[in-house]
């Protein structure tokens, strides 16, 4: 599993959630929602330290994780991180290859 995030996606960090240099983002599986791979559960996004990183990505000095306890919820897809029309973060979720 790979993680990529758009340049847009990098500034939305930056102005969204006061992102920088020496932060951390972990994206974690959640209950409720529904995302394109799994129904009842959603992708939630946090700024906090890792615990135990099962895959990254650091851009900027700032490393955008996945911990090792969610990797499961990204079997067999990686995570691209977009900016839609209306200025939101958006998940995308490509196969593996």
């Amino acid at each position: 599993m790979k993680i990529t995030i758009s340049n847009d996606a990098v500034q939305w960090f930056q102005n969204e959630m006061e992102v920088v240099a020496g932060d951390t983002i972990r994206f974690f599986a959640r209950y409720g929602g529904n995302s394109t791979i799994h129904t009842g559960y959603s992708l939630g996004v946090t700024k906090e330290k890792p615990v135990d990183i099962g895959e990254s990505v650091t851009i900027n000095d700032v490393v955008y994780f996945i911990n090792e306890t969610d990797l499961w919820y990204f079997k067999d897809y990686d995570l691209n991180v977009i900016v839609n029309d209306r200025n939101e973060l958006h998940f995308n979720y490509d196969p593996n290859k």
